[in-house]
Parts: structure tokens; sequence; C-alpha cells
């Protein structure tokens, strides 16, 4: 299977091609922007919504760890895309999408045929999940699943050798309240990739249907010293403590995770971590352990008990986030709309629940066959797949692709923007819900006997103390005659920092809250859906291309 040239091969990795926020030939969507949390999170948040881009973390990983001259261009416009093909003669083209943007990989197929003809095109990603992708793009090679491995052995090179963990910012691009933000919103991070895949496995999950289905997972890290030299290599080239452990489950690998805590300790680490949990996996540690591990924010799945979905087997959900957030670890809550036990007459009180979690985030998703999914191939076999949905409005966040036994698909979208609206309205924006997290770890562990705790805490307090407040004093002011409720509950924790801070916090709040407050208004008028924002284009190379 190796390319004839060896490494030496001239490769090319590309994302498609920008824009995205807007409805065209290629499959964007107005409704579909490239952004996690403005998307899937604070969408119904108005000037309070979070705005930020993701890189293309997978071809990072691959031009790290090939040893051909290698291209990676992220987010590049169309017309960038041919003056690269035209300016330098590559061997290989390799293509990553999601579903939704099988259009623009079908494109970029035939630019490749056109402008780099004897180019061989490898496409990867989770569009390859679609079935007969093979018929859709003009590619040479469909590749599904870790990708690294497969590119290292096309080249000729070992698959075997160790995996070299890129630097990854976990975003950019990060802007809120109207205006450009400072790097990663004041709190930079890194992404880390400890593993890919999922044991548990739920049936619409499509990472976890990507890397081979329930039960299998690619564990590029499996101790914790290993793990642990990755972070301190992000900490030394990005200039972070902050790390985004991009995992299924990370806690569900206690052993590692214990290892890892012994080693940010012996070596006075005030590392702070996000990650994404299962309650069933949370359980197997104490609060204690959470927190000298640094856990801050935890992305933990908030299905339907009823649903039976192992990762919630005995798990009051309610007392656990409750417990968790008393302790200052965030918790972002994720909730399916329109399982199949839904009706018009439960859904109500469903979502109702969800959002009595009172979670700093909460994401709410369609219940969604997408393809590849053993959720896809049931509903499949029982003919309830609408097969005249574009695959382009097939992500979770519009609506439903099949047939509900009690929702229309009509209903799903209406519910849909009913989950996000309620729990604004309820709980307000998730930047108060934040800070409020942040006081509470500040207040319980300020005078921890652990050093590393006190450190990492002291973060929180500094954040507060010198601008955070001013954003409270802007959403107390927006929200007053719209949301009082709110706007009262956001008063008392401003009324709360300033007395504990003292002069000079409540000075800068009110010297910067105006600012504030009129950059969310104007913004708010102008871009009332949201302002359209599209990723910046880069363009990295390795290895002396020319």
């Amino acid at each position: 299977m190796s390319h004839p040239k060896g490494t030496r091969a001239r490769v090319l990795l590309t994302s498609v091609f920008k824009p995205f926020a807007r409805d065209d030939e290629f499959g964007s969507r107005a409704i579909n922007p490239v952004e996690l949390y403005h998307n899937q999170v604070t969408r119904e948040q108005g000037p309070f919504s979070l705005r930020m881009f993701h890189r293309s973390w997978g071809l990072m990983f691959i031009q790290q760890n090939i040893s051909a001259p290698c291209t990676l261009l992220d987010f590049p416009t169309r017309e960038r895309f041919v003056r690269e093909l035209t300016a330098h003669e590559y061997d290989i083209v390799g293509i990553s999408a999601i579903v939704v943007n099988v259009g623009k990989v079908r494109e970029m197929c035939r630019l490749v045929r056109e402008h780099s003809p004897r180019s061989t095109i490898v496409v990867g990603g989770h569009v390859t999940a679609i079935p007969g992708i093979e018929k859709m793009v003009d590619a040479d090679h469909i590749v599904r699943g870790e990708g690294i491995a497969w590119m290292r052995q096309f080249l000729g090179e070992d698959p075997a050798v160790p995996f070299a963990h890129p630097p990854i910012p976990s975003s950019f691009g990060f802007r809120l309240m109207g205006l450009p933000s400072p790097r990663g919103g004041g709190s930079p991070a890194a992404t880390i990739v400890p593993s890919v895949g999922c044991p548990l496995g739920c049936n619409f999950c499509t990472t976890s249907a990507f890397f081979g289905g329930k039960g299998r997972f690619v564990n590029f890290y499996d101790r914790g010293a290993d793990l642990f030299r990755v972070m301190c290599e992000a900490e030394s080239a990005l200039g972070v403590s902050s790390f985004f452990m991009m995992d299924e489950n990370f806690l569900l690998y206690k052993r590692r995770a214990l290892e890892l805590l012994e080693l940010m300790k012996a070596h006075g680490k005030a590392w702070a971590l996000y990650v994404f949990s299962s309650a069933n996996a949370i359980r197997k540690y104490d609060i204690r352990q959470l927190v000298e591990l640094g856990i801050e924010w935890i992305w933990l799945g908030l299905e339907s008990a009823e649903t039976g979905y192992a990762k919630l087997q005995g798990a009051d959900t309610l007392t656990l986030v409750r417990d968790l957030q008393t302790h200052g670890i965030c918790v972002h809550g994720s909730t399916i709309i329109g399982l199949e036990h839904h009706t018009s007459a439960n859904i109500g009180l469903e979502i109702d629940r969800a959002i009595a979690h009172e979670t700093v985030f909460h994401q709410f998703m369609l219940y969604t066959p997408m393809p590849g999914t053993a959720l896809h191939r049931q509903i499949q076999s029982e003919g309830r797949l609408l097969e005249d949905v574009e695959l382009a409005d097939i992500h979770g966040q519009f609506k439903f692709n099949f047939r509900h036994p009690a929702i229309t698909r009509d209903e799903s979208k209406t519910l849909l923007d009913r989950a996000f609206r309620l729990d604004f309205e309820r709980n307000g924006p998730s930047l108060y819900r934040l800070m409020s997290a942040m006081h509470r770890r500040w207040q319980r562990y300020r005078s921890d006997a652990d050093p590393r705790v006190r450190a990492r805490i002291e973060v929180a307090a500094r954040q507060l103390r010198t601008g955070y407040g001013a954003a409270l004093w802007a959403m107390e002011k927006y929200l007053r005659q719209s949301n009082p409720g709110v706007s009262e509950r956001i008063h008392a924790l401003r009324a709360e920092t300033e007395r504990e801070f003292g002069a000079m916090t409540s000075a800068l709040n009110r010297t910067l809250g105006p600012a504030l407050l009129w950059a969310s208004r104007l913004d708010a008028r102008r871009h009332p859906g949201g302002r359209v924002l599209e990723p910046r284009t880069f363009v990295e190379r390795r290895h002396s291309l020319a």
C-alpha cells in the first residue's frame, strides 16, 4: 500500500474550505457555524455567547508524525487551496471533513484533479462514514478511523513508532460581548489527546463509531508518566497551565489519572484540567482527588435515566452536579432531545429536569442517527430514515432526519430551540455561571493545605479581582429589564466579590463595565442572531518543504 515515492513524497493536508456560516452550493449552512459553543451550547445567549474556533487536531497529529515534507492548510478559502496546489507539486493531498461538508470534499477533489492531476487524493475524517462515499467523491483512498498509522504505512514509514503530540492551543479567535478577547478568553489552555474512541459506545456517538464502536479505542498514552511528559512539553511550548483533555471519558482510566496526580504533586504542578467524563466514572473518585488533580470543568452526559445508557447507571445526576459545582468544579451538561421514549406529554418535563441541573454550560442536541453509528443502522433497518434530508442538514442542531414515534420533524427544531432559550432564561448567561463557580472555588479552597491547590485557586481570584467583575456589571444592567430575576442574582454575586476583593475591584468594575455594556448592546442590535465569524487560515510547513 506504500506510496512509490516513500517518505520523500510531498504531502498536503487540508481541512475543507471556508466560508462556513452561510448557505451556499457546497453545503454550508448559516444555521451551522463552525463554532462548538456558539453552535451547540450558548447560541441563545445573545452577546454573551462564547465565540471561538478550534483547529483541525487530527491533521495536526498526522503532520507531526510523518517524516515526509508536509504542508498543513487549515481553513483555507477555495482560492487559497487552488493557489497551494499550483505553487507546489504535491504527491499526496489529504482532505479531512465531517459529514455535513461532503459537498466541499467533492469540490476539492475536483479541484485537485484539475490543478494537480498527478496527486493521489486521500479523504479521511467523519465524512468517510457516509454509505457510498466512494461514489460521491473522486478520491483514490478513503481512510476510516485513526489516520496516523495509515499515512505512515502509505509513506513507507514505521507505523509502530511512538506518537509525538503536537502543541495545540485549545482555541483561537475568542470573542465575547461584542469584543475580541485575550488568548483563550484570558485562560489559555492546551489540547491534549490521550486517546480516541470510547469503550462505553453510546449508540448515537459518532466518535465511538468512527474508531471502531463500543469497547474499542486507541490509547496513545497508557501511563500517567507519558501523559505528564506530554503536558510538560505543551506547558513549555505554549506557556499554559490549563489543559483540555480531549478524551471521550478521561476519568474512566483511574490508574492513569492517579499516576498523573502523583507526578503533579512530586513536581509541584498547579495545573487545571478540563475533561470529559461519565457519571459512573466520576463516582470512582472522592472529591478531594478531583480537586488535587486540578479538575475544574467536566463535560457530562445528562440524558434521561430511562435511556439505560451504561454511563448513567446508578447515577443521581442532580446530586452529582450540585456536589461538583459546590466545590467550584464547572459542569458542562449535555442533553439529547428526541430520544425514543420522548413524547409531547413528557418532553417538557425532561427539558425542565435537564435545566434544573443548573450546569455552567449546557449543550442540547437532537437525537440523530448519523451515518456510521449503530443508531443509524438500527433506524435504517426499521425503515424510519428520511431519505430526502440532505447530508448538509444532518448534524443534530436543526431538525430530525428520521421518523420519530411521537415528535414531528418540525417539532424537533421547536423543542431544541426552546431548551436553549429556557436554559438561558432560567439560569442566566453561562459567563455569569462560570464566574459563580470560580467564586465558590476560591471561597472553598483559598486556604487549602496543598500549595498547588492554592496556586490554582489564586488564578480564579486574580481574574475576579481584575476585570471579570466588569462583565458581571454589564450583564446585570443588560438583563435588568428583560430578566430581572437573573439580573438580581448577578448583582448579588458582583456585590459579594466587590466586598471580598475591595475598593480597587469595585472601581475597576464600574470603569470597564459601561464599556462592556455598550459593546454588548451594540453587538446585539447589529447582529441579533450573532455576528457571522469565520476562522482565520493557517499555513504550516514541516521538513523543508520549499
